[in-house]
């Protein structure tokens, strides 16, 4: 069988491979295979069960393919370190361009690196060093002394600070090393795209960290992005049909939270510094790597009395469950602690309404990510697709939040059926518009 397009998703737990015909035709998904991820080997060998689990759900010996595309969170993903000037501004522009390009932040400063911050960066050992600092034609000392700190790691590194440092840091003539626009020109200005781009063009050029990754361009002939990251494309490009846009992704090792929303008009004034479109990643929150820390989140006595059965066996049921539960009880303890993953990510990036006292008196302002005006709300990840009753448990969740930013209880709610949106993102950095179109014919239609 001859194809156009394979998407490979090499994720902490799963591999899977998504096949697609759009050369000659509107993009149509033909069908999906998937794998254990075998990143404590080589993930070439899972990637290469994933091919033959889609023969054999197409019912073929053989697959010829013209392109074959990619995202990878194996390994841990993408870890990033990022230093700022100040916290609350060059830092957190620098993080929010990282989150939403799919990384892991594993180290924030601000101010000047220290010796500890360095020996902080060894022990990390992060794909990239992201240097930011400086509005432009600002302050520009830190962010350029914090590049000479970190020039001799061997770690790839990426300057998104103060324009006025750029010529110096070409002289340098350091390995490794690229300049972007500043990622915060100006004061409350957060211009992201250019790092995230940068992010997504290092990830592909240095993703040699997983066992087999260095042989994985034998196999993938175009893109390879964080698997976060082409989720978080997909996410915009719904923004861009139907603005007002919330997408949850349940996984192995973490839950990841994307928004693009616009705040309500009144709170508009208290949103400065809080990006439109942003991603939260929750290392806490896995079904499968990170159960029993979900577990010990989750309402434990309401978990045994569902399930009949006590602390004890509730264990042993986490430990001896494979990544895709096969008992019953197995499927129902996935199932609640997916819940408590959407609950504990969800009251972690939306922003809450607080109760400030001021000489006029009592106010309530906003803190935070407003989502009141998300009109969409978008599920991925195997979890949530195979959890028959989540959108009801959502919906309880917005019924039940007072003091939350969150969207009304009437919001859309819309499963990933086909558990394509990381494909769909990583296609649309090639094949944007086929890919706006298939999302307008499948998610869009009738949303209102």
């Amino acid at each position: 069988m001859k194809i156009d397009v394979l998407v490979a998703e090499i994720g902490s737990t799963t591999t899977i491979v998504n096949a697609f015909n759009l050369f000659d035709e509107p993009l149509r998904f033909i069908g999906r295979g998937f794998a254990r991820t075998t990143v404590e080997s080589d993930v070439t060998i899972g990637l290469e069960s994933a091919i033959s689990d889609l023969k054999k759900n197409l019912n073929i010996e053989s697959l010829e393919y013209k392109e074959m595309h990619a995202t990878s969170s194996a390994a841990g993903g993408l870890k990033i370190t990022v230093h700022g000037l100040v916290y609350d501004m060059t830092a957190k522009a620098a993080k929010e361009a990282a989150l939403n390009a799919g990384a892991n932040i594993h180290l924030i400063t601000a101010n000047l690196i220290d010796d500890y911050h360095i020996a902080q960066i060894k022990k990390i050992k992060p794909n990239i060093i992201i240097i930011a600092g400086g509005t432009d034609y600002g302050e520009k000392e830190v962010s350029y002394q914090n590049l000479l700190k970190v020039k001799d790691l061997d770690i790839p590194m990426i300057y998104s600070g103060n324009i006025a440092n750029h010529d110096r840091i070409k002289d340098l003539k350091i390995k490794d090393l690229t300049i972007v626009e500043n990622v915060y020109p100006r004061v409350d200005d957060f211009n992201i795209l250019p790092l995230r781009a940068s992010i997504y063009q290092t990830f592909e050029k240095h993703i040699i960290k997983a066992k087999g990754m260095d042989k994985i361009y034998q196999m993938i002939n175009s893109h390879i992005i964080p698997t976060p990251g082409a989720v978080m494309e997909t996410t915009l490009i719904l923004n861009e049909l139907n603005p007002g846009v919330l997408t949850i992704d349940v996984g192995g090792a973490t839950t990841d939270i994307h928004s693009v929303c616009e705040p309500k008009e009144i709170y508009q004034k208290y949103h400065d510094g809080e990006p439109i479109f942003k991603r939260t990643v929750e290392g806490d929150l896995g079904v499968y790597i990170n159960r029993l820390l979900v577990l010990n989140q989750s309402n434990k006595k309401e978990i045994y009395q569902t399930l009949g059965l006590d602390e004890k066996q509730v264990l042993d049921l986490i430990q001896k469950e494979p990544f895709i539960p096969q008992t019953e009880k197995g499927k129902q303890l996935i199932d609640m602690l997916t819940q408590t993953c959407v609950y504990r990510a969800l009251d972690r990036h939306v922003g809450d309404l607080r109760r400030v006292y001021t000489t006029n008196g009592m106010k309530v302002i906003p803190d935070g990510k407003d989502l009141s005006e998300v009109k969409n709300i978008y599920l991925t990840g195997g979890a949530c697709l195979n959890h028959l009753t989540i959108d009801k448990h959502i919906k309880m969740y917005l019924d039940t939040q007072v003091n939350k930013l969150i969207p009304s209880m009437h919001v859309n709610i819309y499963k990933d059926i086909n558990y394509i949106f990381a494909s769909l993102g990583v296609l649309s950095l090639t094949y944007k518009e086929k890919v706006k179109l298939y999302l307008k014919n499948t998610y869009i239609k009738g949303a209102d």
